[in-house]
Protein backbone atom coordinates (compact mmCIF):
# COMPACT_ATOMS: atom_id res chain seq x y z
CA UNK A 1 0.00 0.00 0.00
CA UNK A 2 1.24 3.39 -0.65
CA UNK A 3 2.32 5.93 2.71
CA UNK A 4 1.76 9.28 2.79
CA UNK A 5 -0.43 9.81 -0.52
CA UNK A 6 -1.31 13.34 -1.29
CA UNK A 7 -0.41 16.28 -3.59
CA UNK A 8 2.94 16.06 -4.55
CA UNK A 9 3.45 19.47 -7.08
CA UNK A 10 0.04 22.41 -8.17
CA UNK A 11 0.61 24.55 -10.67
CA UNK A 12 -1.79 26.99 -11.30
CA UNK A 13 -2.95 29.44 -14.30
CA UNK A 14 -5.41 32.62 -14.68
CA UNK A 15 -6.02 34.49 -17.32
CA UNK A 16 -3.71 37.73 -17.52
CA UNK A 17 -6.93 39.79 -18.13
CA UNK A 18 -8.31 41.48 -14.99
CA UNK A 19 -10.60 44.21 -13.99
CA UNK A 20 -10.16 46.13 -10.43
CA UNK A 21 -13.20 45.99 -8.29
CA UNK A 22 -12.95 49.50 -6.93
CA UNK A 23 -13.35 50.79 -11.03
CA UNK A 24 -15.80 48.46 -11.17
CA UNK A 25 -18.05 49.52 -7.86
CA UNK A 26 -17.75 53.53 -10.13
CA UNK A 27 -18.96 51.95 -13.55
CA UNK A 28 -21.62 49.96 -12.01
CA UNK A 29 -22.75 52.85 -10.14
CA UNK A 30 -22.78 51.11 -6.69
CA UNK A 31 -21.89 52.44 -3.18
CA UNK A 32 -18.15 52.55 -2.42
CA UNK A 33 -16.47 49.85 -0.74
CA UNK A 34 -19.71 47.60 -1.79
CA UNK A 35 -17.53 45.24 -3.93
CA UNK A 36 -14.18 45.89 -2.09
CA UNK A 37 -15.38 46.26 1.37
CA UNK A 38 -18.52 44.08 1.43
CA UNK A 39 -17.39 41.59 -0.47
CA UNK A 40 -14.20 41.72 0.15
CA UNK A 41 -12.78 41.31 -3.09
CA UNK A 42 -9.81 43.23 -4.49
CA UNK A 43 -9.57 42.52 -8.46
CA UNK A 44 -10.77 39.69 -11.00
CA UNK A 45 -9.88 37.87 -13.72
CA UNK A 46 -11.93 36.69 -16.41
CA UNK A 47 -11.25 35.00 -19.84
CA UNK A 48 -11.38 37.05 -23.33
CA UNK A 49 -12.15 35.38 -26.46
CA UNK A 50 -9.40 33.32 -27.09
CA UNK A 51 -9.16 31.79 -23.82
CA UNK A 52 -11.61 29.59 -21.56
CA UNK A 53 -11.27 26.21 -19.16
CA UNK A 54 -10.11 24.28 -22.02
CA UNK A 55 -7.01 26.39 -22.80
CA UNK A 56 -6.45 27.36 -19.29
CA UNK A 57 -6.33 23.19 -18.50
CA UNK A 58 -4.07 22.65 -21.47
CA UNK A 59 -1.62 25.60 -20.34
CA UNK A 60 -2.00 24.31 -16.79
CA UNK A 61 -1.42 20.66 -17.40
CA UNK A 62 1.73 21.04 -20.04
CA UNK A 63 3.35 23.77 -17.56
CA UNK A 64 3.20 21.21 -14.60
CA UNK A 65 4.90 18.37 -16.57
CA UNK A 66 7.55 20.33 -18.24
CA UNK A 67 8.39 21.91 -15.15
CA UNK A 68 8.76 18.88 -12.93
CA UNK A 69 9.82 16.93 -15.56
CA UNK A 70 7.32 14.50 -15.84
CA UNK A 71 7.27 12.41 -18.23
CA UNK A 72 3.17 12.10 -19.84
CA UNK A 73 3.51 8.46 -19.66
CA UNK A 74 3.86 8.23 -15.90
CA UNK A 75 0.22 9.82 -15.78
CA UNK A 76 -2.28 6.96 -14.81
CA UNK A 77 -5.14 8.70 -14.28
CA UNK A 78 -6.30 11.99 -15.02
CA UNK A 79 -9.86 13.79 -13.20
CA UNK A 80 -10.92 16.82 -14.09
CA UNK A 81 -13.23 19.62 -12.10
CA UNK A 82 -15.78 22.03 -13.45
CA UNK A 83 -19.11 23.11 -13.87
CA UNK A 84 -18.11 24.95 -16.80
CA UNK A 85 -20.13 23.25 -19.70
CA UNK A 86 -18.14 22.85 -23.40
CA UNK A 87 -19.99 19.85 -23.93
CA UNK A 88 -23.47 17.89 -22.83
CA UNK A 89 -21.20 14.52 -23.50
CA UNK A 90 -17.67 15.30 -24.30
CA UNK A 91 -15.10 15.26 -21.25
CA UNK A 92 -12.62 18.35 -21.22
CA UNK A 93 -10.51 15.35 -20.05
CA UNK A 94 -10.67 13.81 -23.10
CA UNK A 95 -9.35 17.08 -24.76
CA UNK A 96 -6.34 16.99 -22.24
CA UNK A 97 -5.56 13.70 -23.55
CA UNK A 98 -3.99 15.37 -26.70
CA UNK A 99 -1.19 16.06 -24.52
CA UNK A 100 -1.12 12.40 -23.68
CA UNK A 101 -1.67 10.79 -27.29
CA UNK A 102 1.60 12.30 -28.52
CA UNK A 103 3.62 10.84 -26.26
CA UNK A 104 1.87 7.22 -26.59
CA UNK A 105 0.00 6.96 -23.43
CA UNK A 106 -3.96 6.65 -23.94
CA UNK A 107 -4.01 4.04 -20.76
CA UNK A 108 -5.29 6.97 -18.40
CA UNK A 109 -8.29 5.99 -16.11
CA UNK A 110 -10.73 9.07 -15.21
CA UNK A 111 -13.71 11.55 -16.95
CA UNK A 112 -14.87 14.61 -15.34
CA UNK A 113 -16.60 15.31 -12.00
CA UNK A 114 -19.19 18.19 -11.83
CA UNK A 115 -21.16 19.42 -9.15
CA UNK A 116 -21.00 23.13 -8.84
CA UNK A 117 -17.78 23.99 -7.20
CA UNK A 118 -17.10 20.65 -5.74
CA UNK A 119 -16.26 18.74 -8.52
CA UNK A 120 -12.66 19.43 -7.89
CA UNK A 121 -12.49 18.07 -4.30
CA UNK A 122 -14.69 14.97 -6.29
CA UNK A 123 -11.83 14.73 -8.86
CA UNK A 124 -8.90 14.90 -6.17
CA UNK A 125 -10.56 12.31 -3.82
CA UNK A 126 -11.04 10.28 -6.69
CA UNK A 127 -7.31 10.31 -7.58
CA UNK A 128 -6.27 9.77 -3.75
CA UNK A 129 -8.48 6.54 -3.74
CA UNK A 130 -6.83 5.32 -6.43
CA UNK A 131 -3.51 5.56 -5.27
CA UNK A 132 -4.32 4.05 -2.02
CA UNK A 133 -6.21 1.14 -3.84
CA UNK A 134 -5.06 -2.05 -4.84
CA UNK A 135 -6.05 -0.81 -8.75
CA UNK A 136 -3.53 1.78 -8.51
CA UNK A 137 -0.22 0.66 -11.09
CA UNK A 138 2.10 2.57 -9.22
CA UNK A 139 1.93 5.70 -11.62
CA UNK A 140 0.64 9.23 -10.79
CA UNK A 141 -2.73 10.81 -10.79
CA UNK A 142 -3.64 14.41 -11.96
CA UNK A 143 -6.41 16.56 -11.24
CA UNK A 144 -7.11 19.25 -12.90
CA UNK A 145 -10.00 21.92 -11.45
CA UNK A 146 -10.89 24.54 -14.57
CA UNK A 147 -13.87 26.98 -14.45
CA UNK A 148 -14.30 30.44 -16.02
CA UNK A 149 -17.06 32.24 -13.01
CA UNK A 150 -19.66 34.64 -15.69
CA UNK A 151 -22.68 36.30 -13.85
CA UNK A 152 -24.78 38.30 -15.85
CA UNK A 153 -24.99 42.59 -15.68
CA UNK A 154 -26.32 43.27 -11.57
CA UNK A 155 -24.82 42.47 -8.04
CA UNK A 156 -23.69 38.88 -8.53
CA UNK A 157 -21.08 40.17 -11.75
CA UNK A 158 -18.18 41.29 -9.09
CA UNK A 159 -18.18 37.43 -7.53
CA UNK A 160 -16.72 36.06 -10.95
CA UNK A 161 -13.27 34.57 -12.01
CA UNK A 162 -11.40 32.01 -13.53
CA UNK A 163 -8.01 29.74 -13.57
CA UNK A 164 -7.14 26.33 -13.90
CA UNK A 165 -4.96 24.20 -11.35
CA UNK A 166 -3.30 21.13 -12.05
CA UNK A 167 -1.99 18.91 -8.70
CA UNK A 168 -0.04 15.88 -9.25
CA UNK A 169 -0.71 12.96 -6.96
CA UNK A 170 1.00 10.01 -5.24
CA UNK A 171 2.50 8.43 -2.65
CA UNK A 172 5.47 10.27 -0.45
CA UNK A 173 3.93 13.59 -0.92
CA UNK A 174 5.23 16.85 0.80
CA UNK A 175 1.09 17.13 1.32
CA UNK A 176 -0.51 14.35 2.71
CA UNK A 177 -4.12 13.43 3.64
CA UNK A 178 -5.22 13.07 6.97
CA UNK A 179 -7.64 10.29 4.95
CA UNK A 180 -9.66 9.33 8.62
CA UNK A 181 -10.47 13.09 9.32
CA UNK A 182 -13.28 13.84 6.86
CA UNK A 183 -16.59 15.50 7.42
CA UNK A 184 -19.66 15.52 4.71
CA UNK A 185 -22.62 16.89 4.40
CA UNK A 186 -25.03 16.39 1.46
CA UNK A 187 -28.36 17.72 1.00
CA UNK A 188 -30.69 19.12 -2.01
CA UNK A 189 -30.80 22.90 -2.39
CA UNK A 190 -31.50 25.43 -4.90
CA UNK A 191 -29.17 28.23 -3.89
CA UNK A 192 -27.26 28.39 -7.12
CA UNK A 193 -27.74 26.01 -10.24
CA UNK A 194 -27.67 26.67 -14.17
CA UNK A 195 -30.54 24.79 -15.82
CA UNK A 196 -30.53 27.06 -18.97
CA UNK A 197 -27.81 25.31 -21.29
CA UNK A 198 -28.43 28.18 -23.74
CA UNK A 199 -26.56 30.44 -21.11
CA UNK A 200 -23.30 30.61 -18.93
CA UNK A 201 -25.41 32.57 -16.18
CA UNK A 202 -26.60 30.57 -13.00
CA UNK A 203 -29.79 31.38 -11.41
CA UNK A 204 -29.06 32.57 -7.72
CA UNK A 205 -30.60 32.86 -4.81
CA UNK A 206 -28.18 35.13 -3.00
CA UNK A 207 -29.53 34.56 0.56
CA UNK A 208 -29.96 31.37 0.63
CA UNK A 209 -26.85 30.54 -0.74
CA UNK A 210 -24.95 32.15 1.95
CA UNK A 211 -27.41 30.21 4.43
CA UNK A 212 -26.75 26.81 3.05
CA UNK A 213 -23.03 27.49 3.01
CA UNK A 214 -22.73 28.44 6.58
CA UNK A 215 -24.96 25.50 7.46
CA UNK A 216 -22.59 23.04 5.45
CA UNK A 217 -19.44 24.70 7.52
CA UNK A 218 -21.28 24.12 10.65
CA UNK A 219 -22.31 20.63 10.02
CA UNK A 220 -19.16 19.25 7.92
CA UNK A 221 -17.24 20.40 11.09
CA UNK A 222 -19.20 18.70 13.78
CA UNK A 223 -18.76 15.56 11.92
CA UNK A 224 -15.27 16.32 11.37
CA UNK A 225 -14.49 16.83 15.24
CA UNK A 226 -16.79 13.80 16.25
CA UNK A 227 -14.48 11.69 14.00
CA UNK A 228 -11.31 13.07 15.40
CA UNK A 229 -12.29 12.88 18.69
CA UNK A 230 -13.44 8.89 18.32
CA UNK A 231 -10.33 7.77 16.42
CA UNK A 232 -7.56 10.62 18.74
CA UNK A 233 -9.38 10.22 21.82
CA UNK A 234 -9.44 13.82 22.57
CA UNK A 235 -11.17 16.95 21.66
CA UNK A 236 -10.70 19.08 18.17
CA UNK A 237 -10.72 22.85 17.90
CA UNK A 238 -9.34 25.94 16.14
CA UNK A 239 -6.05 25.24 18.27
CA UNK A 240 -5.43 21.50 16.68
CA UNK A 241 -5.08 23.25 13.36
CA UNK A 242 -2.37 25.81 12.00
CA UNK A 243 -4.64 27.28 9.09
CA UNK A 244 -8.41 26.45 8.02
CA UNK A 245 -8.39 27.35 3.68
CA UNK A 246 -12.22 27.85 2.36
CA UNK A 247 -13.83 27.83 -1.22
CA UNK A 248 -13.60 30.95 -1.54
CA UNK A 249 -17.35 32.70 -3.66
CA UNK A 250 -16.06 35.97 -1.97
CA UNK A 251 -13.73 36.82 1.19
CA UNK A 252 -16.75 38.24 3.36
CA UNK A 253 -18.48 34.77 3.18
CA UNK A 254 -14.81 33.02 4.27
CA UNK A 255 -14.11 35.68 6.96
CA UNK A 256 -17.91 34.59 8.45
CA UNK A 257 -17.42 31.06 7.83
CA UNK A 258 -14.29 31.26 10.31
CA UNK A 259 -16.33 32.96 13.12
CA UNK A 260 -18.54 30.11 12.63
CA UNK A 261 -15.77 28.05 13.81
CA UNK A 262 -15.63 29.97 16.65
CA UNK A 263 -19.36 29.88 17.37
CA UNK A 264 -19.37 26.17 17.12
CA UNK A 265 -16.36 25.90 19.16
CA UNK A 266 -18.10 27.53 21.71
CA UNK A 267 -21.16 25.54 21.44
CA UNK A 268 -19.43 22.56 21.95
CA UNK A 269 -17.47 24.03 25.05
CA UNK A 270 -14.00 24.29 23.90
CA UNK A 271 -11.28 24.64 25.56
CA UNK A 272 -9.97 26.77 23.03
CA UNK A 273 -12.03 29.19 23.55
CA UNK A 274 -11.51 31.65 26.69
CA UNK A 275 -13.38 33.34 29.02
CA UNK A 276 -13.91 36.54 27.58
CA UNK A 277 -15.37 34.66 24.27
CA UNK A 278 -17.64 32.54 26.54
CA UNK A 279 -18.94 35.99 28.51
CA UNK A 280 -19.48 37.81 24.68
CA UNK A 281 -21.09 35.01 23.05
CA UNK A 282 -23.23 33.79 26.15
CA UNK A 283 -26.29 35.95 25.63
CA UNK A 284 -26.55 33.47 22.10
CA UNK A 285 -26.13 30.03 23.39
CA UNK A 286 -30.10 29.45 23.10
CA UNK A 287 -30.74 30.51 19.56
CA UNK A 288 -31.48 27.61 17.68
CA UNK A 289 -29.42 27.03 14.24
CA UNK A 290 -31.97 28.85 11.99
CA UNK A 291 -32.15 31.44 13.97
CA UNK A 292 -27.85 31.94 14.21
CA UNK A 293 -28.07 32.00 11.16
CA UNK A 294 -30.05 35.17 10.33
CA UNK A 295 -28.56 37.25 13.45
CA UNK A 296 -26.42 39.97 13.05
CA UNK A 297 -25.30 40.51 16.63
CA UNK A 298 -23.97 37.28 16.70
CA UNK A 299 -22.28 37.12 13.15
CA UNK A 300 -20.67 40.64 14.32
CA UNK A 301 -19.55 39.12 18.02
CA UNK A 302 -18.30 35.97 16.00
CA UNK A 303 -15.93 37.49 13.42
CA UNK A 304 -14.69 40.60 16.33
CA UNK A 305 -13.50 37.80 18.84
CA UNK A 306 -12.16 35.53 15.54
CA UNK A 307 -10.27 38.59 14.29
CA UNK A 308 -7.44 37.77 15.71
CA UNK A 309 -7.42 33.90 14.64
CA UNK A 310 -8.38 34.72 11.47
CA UNK A 311 -5.47 36.95 10.52
CA UNK A 312 -3.27 34.29 11.51
CA UNK A 313 -5.29 31.16 10.56
CA UNK A 314 -6.78 32.37 7.52
CA UNK A 315 -5.52 35.36 5.99
CA UNK A 316 -2.71 33.74 4.58
CA UNK A 317 -5.07 31.57 2.09
CA UNK A 318 -6.87 34.61 0.93
CA UNK A 319 -4.42 36.34 -1.42
CA UNK A 320 -5.35 34.66 -4.90
CA UNK A 321 -9.19 34.69 -4.25
CA UNK A 322 -9.13 38.46 -3.66
CA UNK A 323 -6.81 39.16 -6.45
CA UNK A 324 -8.85 36.54 -9.14
CA UNK A 325 -12.04 36.26 -7.73
CA UNK A 326 -14.38 33.20 -7.34
CA UNK A 327 -12.74 30.26 -9.69
CA UNK A 328 -15.45 27.90 -8.68
CA UNK A 329 -13.84 24.21 -8.33
CA UNK A 330 -10.40 25.88 -8.59
CA UNK A 331 -11.58 28.87 -5.59
CA UNK A 332 -10.30 26.14 -2.56
CA UNK A 333 -6.84 25.28 -4.21
CA UNK A 334 -6.21 29.00 -5.55
CA UNK A 335 -6.53 29.59 -1.61
CA UNK A 336 -4.63 26.45 -0.94
CA UNK A 337 -1.90 27.82 -3.64
CA UNK A 338 -2.15 31.13 -1.20
CA UNK A 339 -1.22 29.34 1.64
CA UNK A 340 1.88 27.69 0.08
CA UNK A 341 2.95 30.68 -1.22
CA UNK A 342 2.91 33.04 1.42
CA UNK A 343 4.20 30.26 3.82
CA UNK A 344 6.31 27.72 2.63
CA UNK A 345 9.29 28.10 4.54
CA UNK A 346 7.35 27.34 7.89
CA UNK A 347 4.88 25.10 6.97
CA UNK A 348 6.70 21.68 7.36
CA UNK A 349 4.87 19.40 10.60
CA UNK A 350 2.00 21.61 10.27
CA UNK A 351 -2.11 21.06 9.78
CA UNK A 352 -4.53 22.36 7.46
CA UNK A 353 -7.98 21.86 7.76
CA UNK A 354 -9.77 22.55 4.29
CA UNK A 355 -13.46 22.78 3.56
CA UNK A 356 -15.32 22.63 0.34
CA UNK A 357 -18.33 23.40 -1.25
CA UNK A 358 -20.38 23.30 -4.29
CA UNK A 359 -24.12 24.33 -4.16
CA UNK A 360 -27.31 22.18 -4.56
CA UNK A 361 -25.36 21.02 -2.21
CA UNK A 362 -22.37 18.80 -1.67
CA UNK A 363 -19.53 19.88 1.05
CA UNK A 364 -16.41 18.19 2.74
CA UNK A 365 -14.47 19.22 5.44
CA UNK A 366 -10.68 17.19 5.14
CA UNK A 367 -7.06 17.70 6.82
CA UNK A 368 -4.07 18.15 5.52
CA UNK A 369 -0.23 17.64 6.71
CA UNK A 370 2.37 19.01 5.28
CA UNK A 371 5.86 18.20 5.29
CA UNK A 372 9.67 19.29 3.40
CA UNK A 373 9.50 16.92 1.10
CA UNK A 374 12.51 16.12 -1.84
CA UNK A 375 13.11 18.03 -4.45
CA UNK A 376 11.81 18.57 -6.81
CA UNK A 377 8.38 17.79 -4.72
CA UNK A 378 9.07 19.98 -1.57
CA UNK A 379 7.33 22.78 -0.56
CA UNK A 380 9.91 25.31 -1.81
CA UNK A 381 9.84 23.79 -4.71
CA UNK A 382 6.25 24.16 -5.50
CA UNK A 383 6.25 27.95 -4.08
CA UNK A 384 8.58 28.54 -6.92
CA UNK A 385 6.74 26.61 -9.79
CA UNK A 386 3.63 28.41 -9.36
CA UNK A 387 5.38 31.65 -9.01
CA UNK A 388 2.17 33.52 -7.83
CA UNK A 389 3.49 36.93 -7.26
CA UNK A 390 4.89 37.06 -10.84
CA UNK A 391 1.95 35.94 -12.46
CA UNK A 392 -0.31 38.26 -10.63
CA UNK A 393 1.99 41.28 -11.11
CA UNK A 394 2.12 41.09 -14.91
CA UNK A 395 -1.32 41.25 -15.38
CA UNK A 396 -3.25 44.10 -17.90
CA UNK A 397 -6.05 45.58 -16.06
CA UNK A 398 -9.07 46.31 -18.27
CA UNK A 399 -11.47 49.61 -18.29
CA UNK A 400 -15.00 48.50 -17.10
CA UNK A 401 -16.02 50.00 -20.48
CA UNK A 402 -13.65 47.54 -22.16
CA UNK A 403 -14.74 44.45 -19.64
CA UNK A 404 -18.12 45.04 -20.24
CA UNK A 405 -17.59 44.92 -23.96
CA UNK A 406 -15.74 41.41 -23.65
CA UNK A 407 -17.96 39.72 -21.61
CA UNK A 408 -21.27 40.68 -24.42
CA UNK A 409 -19.10 39.03 -27.01
CA UNK A 410 -18.80 35.44 -24.77
CA UNK A 411 -22.19 35.91 -23.98
CA UNK A 412 -22.46 36.00 -28.07
CA UNK A 413 -20.03 33.21 -28.79
CA UNK A 414 -21.06 30.43 -25.42
CA UNK A 415 -22.64 27.40 -27.89
CA UNK A 416 -21.78 29.32 -30.72
CA UNK A 417 -19.78 28.00 -33.53
CA UNK A 418 -18.43 28.60 -37.11
CA UNK A 419 -16.23 31.48 -35.79
CA UNK A 420 -12.77 32.32 -35.82
CA UNK A 421 -11.26 34.38 -32.90
CA UNK A 422 -9.22 37.34 -33.73
CA UNK A 423 -6.15 35.24 -32.22
CA UNK A 424 -5.06 38.67 -30.32
CA UNK A 425 -2.41 36.88 -27.94
CA UNK A 426 -0.39 40.23 -27.40
CA UNK A 427 -1.34 39.48 -23.45
CA UNK A 428 -0.52 36.08 -23.17
CA UNK A 429 2.62 34.32 -21.60
CA UNK A 430 4.77 31.69 -24.24
CA UNK A 431 3.40 28.60 -23.68
CA UNK A 432 0.39 29.52 -23.26
CA UNK A 433 -2.79 27.72 -24.89
CA UNK A 434 -5.71 29.83 -26.84
CA UNK A 435 -8.97 29.16 -28.58
CA UNK A 436 -8.51 29.79 -32.29
CA UNK A 437 -11.75 28.71 -33.64
CA UNK A 438 -14.81 26.67 -33.69
CA UNK A 439 -15.39 25.13 -37.38
CA UNK A 440 -19.24 23.83 -38.40
CA UNK A 441 -19.00 20.86 -36.33
CA UNK A 442 -18.61 22.68 -32.89
CA UNK A 443 -15.14 21.45 -33.29
CA UNK A 444 -12.90 23.43 -30.86
CA UNK A 445 -9.10 23.91 -31.97
CA UNK A 446 -6.07 25.41 -30.46
CA UNK A 447 -2.57 26.80 -30.83
CA UNK A 448 0.27 27.24 -28.18
CA UNK A 449 2.06 30.44 -28.09
CA UNK A 450 5.78 30.08 -29.30
CA UNK A 451 8.37 31.40 -27.02
CA UNK A 452 12.17 30.40 -25.28
CA UNK A 453 10.38 26.84 -23.70
CA UNK A 454 7.71 26.14 -25.89
CA UNK A 455 7.35 25.76 -29.79
CA UNK A 456 4.31 26.70 -31.36
CA UNK A 457 1.70 24.02 -31.62
CA UNK A 458 -1.93 23.14 -32.51
CA UNK A 459 -4.10 21.61 -30.79
CA UNK A 460 -7.13 19.75 -32.39
CA UNK A 461 -8.00 17.44 -35.00
CA UNK A 462 -7.20 14.78 -33.52
CA UNK A 463 -3.88 14.91 -31.75
CA UNK A 464 -1.29 17.51 -30.67
CA UNK A 465 1.26 18.10 -33.25
CA UNK A 466 3.56 20.73 -34.79
CA UNK A 467 1.54 23.98 -36.66
CA UNK A 468 1.07 27.36 -36.91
Amino acid sequence: MAKNVGILAVEIYFPPTCIQQESLETHDGASKGKYTIGLGQDCMAFCTEVEDVISMSLTAVTSLLEKYGIDAKQIGRLEVGSETVIDKSKSIKTFLMQIFEKSGNTDIEGVDSTNACYGGTAALFNCVNWVESNSWDGRYGLVVCTDSAVYAEGPARPTGGAAAIAILVGPDAPISFESRFRGSHMAHAYDFYKPNLASEYPVVDGKLSQTCYLMAVDTCYRQFCKKYEKLEGKQFSLADAEYFVFHSPYNKLVQKSFARLLYNDFLRNASSVDEVAKEKLGQFSTLSLDESYQNRDLEKATQQLAKPLYDAKVQPTTLIPKQVGNMYTASLYAAFASLIHNKHTTLAGQRVIMFSYGSGLTATMFSLKFREGQHPFSLSNIATVMDVQRKLDSRHEYSPKKFVETMKLMEHRYGANDFVTSQDISLLSPGTFYLTEVDTMYRRFYSQKAGDKASGTQCGKGSLVNGR
